[in-house]
């Protein structure tokens, strides 16, 4: 029946906010809260007497985080790039300088810890980590160079221009955290080349940066080392943790043996609750648990698509873009590491592994997706 222009006038057009993404975000910081315990209780029993020591101390990060993550939803993104009213400075203009100044001090006053400078230390509060902030400061301000002039991305030199921009924060982190320097680089490619309607040229671009990248893995004595442990995981020593994974993995069969039922974690994988915590899963939950933690990442991954596809403006579009990327790779990344498909580094499972920093920025960029999927309009 057609529609008279009365029936359109009375529509109800509202903000649309994607609240299966906020379940899938809550389902998973949940579900690593009860990963956590499960893997730390033994070694935070026999190390601090406490059981729930790490869960304690998750739980206060992730509850801020999600705080954070719900204020940061209701703000207009849009405001990130606008003047503030006494300083003339735009907000992402402050933190693009800012993680320039805290990736600075972290080389010069961070406590050494396993032979890098990778955290600053906050005292009661633990150690903050500049480099996973700097990965939000990357995708905004990445994004908006980007959506002051898309077109120049059809030329090599465009991309180029955004390059130099994101230099600076990629050069400082890449002495001391290649892995994490890798991600920033994805990102900021992800987001020119969803951008950029020529994309010959990054092929010429993925070479380039293959080559830089070999540079920084082959003539650092200890990056190079990782890749003959890789090779030959059972003989050499520094091979123990990868191998005691894979144990684990193996050992988990289809069901697994049950949650709270590993043996490996029971000081088998040095810190089980960090980087390897997805072999765990495998072995209390089985090939069945895995696949339903990565069927719940690749429901995440297309929720943050849809939202991309249908934001209201191309900046917001390209945010989520770069918050697709950062995810997407940190799990290919942690779990083909776990599984000894690439040479070992230290990723964390997003919203699964350990760590204060981790979550709350992963939170702070999903707050941020959700801002934008609320800037969509919609029919009630």
């Amino acid at each position: 029946m057609a529609r008279t222009a009365g029936d359109v006038n009375k529509r109800k057009i509202h903000s649309y906010y994607d609240y299966s993404l906020l379940f899938l975000i809550l389902f998973l910081v949940c579900f690593g809260l009860v990963m956590i315990y499960s893997t730390s209780s033994y070694n935070a029993q026999r190390i601090y007497g406490n059981p729930t020591h790490f869960l304690e101390k998750q739980a206060l990060f992730a509850g801020a985080g999600i705080l954070i993550m719900i204020f940061v939803s209701k703000i207009d993104y849009r405001l990130y790039i606008k003047n503030l009213p006494i300083i003339r400075i735009k907000p992402i203009t402050l933190l693009y300088f800012f993680c320039l100044l805290l990736q600075t001090l972290v080389l010069i006053i961070g406590p050494d810890v396993k032979g890098s400078r990778r955290w600053i230390d906050l005292g009661p509060l633990g150690r903050f980590q500049p480099s996973e902030l700097t990965k939000i400061a990357v995708i905004l301000f990445t994004a908006y160079i980007v959506y002051l002039a898309p077109k120049k991305l059809d030329k090599f030199l465009g991309f180029i221009r955004v390059v130099l921009f994101i230099t600076p924060l990629l050069g400082l982190i890449v002495i001391e955290n290649f892995s994490t320097a890798l991600i920033i680089g994805v990102i900021m490619v992800a987001i020119c080349f969803v951008a950029s309607k020529k994309k010959a040229y990054f092929i010429i671009s993925g070479l380039l940066f293959g080559a830089l990248g070999s540079i920084f893995v082959f003539f650092v004595s200890y990056r190079s080392e990782r890749i003959k442990v890789w090779l030959n995981v059972e003989t050499e020593p520094k091979g123990y943790q990868i191998l005691q994974g894979l144990y684990a993995i193996a050992s988990g069969g289809i069901f697994g043996k049950g949650l709270g039922e590993s043996m490996q974690k029971l000081g088998f994988i040095p810190e089980s609750h960090n980087d390897m915590i997805f072999s765990v899963i495998c072995e209390e939950l089985g090939l069945f648990g895995a696949f339903a933690l990565i069927v719940l990442y690749i429901l995440l991954i297309w929720r943050i698509f849809i939202i991309a596809i249908n934001a209201t403006d191309l900046y917001g579009g390209l945010i989520a873009t770069g918050v697709l990327a950062h995810l997407a790779t940190q799990v290919l990344i942690n779990i083909a590491v776990v599984t000894n498909t690439i040479p070992s580094t230290g990723i964390p499972l997003p919203f699964i592994s350990y760590g204060g920093s981790s979550i709350m920025v992963l939170l702070f960029e999903m707050g941020i997706v959700l801002s934008v999927s609320n800037q969509i309009k919609g029919e009630r």
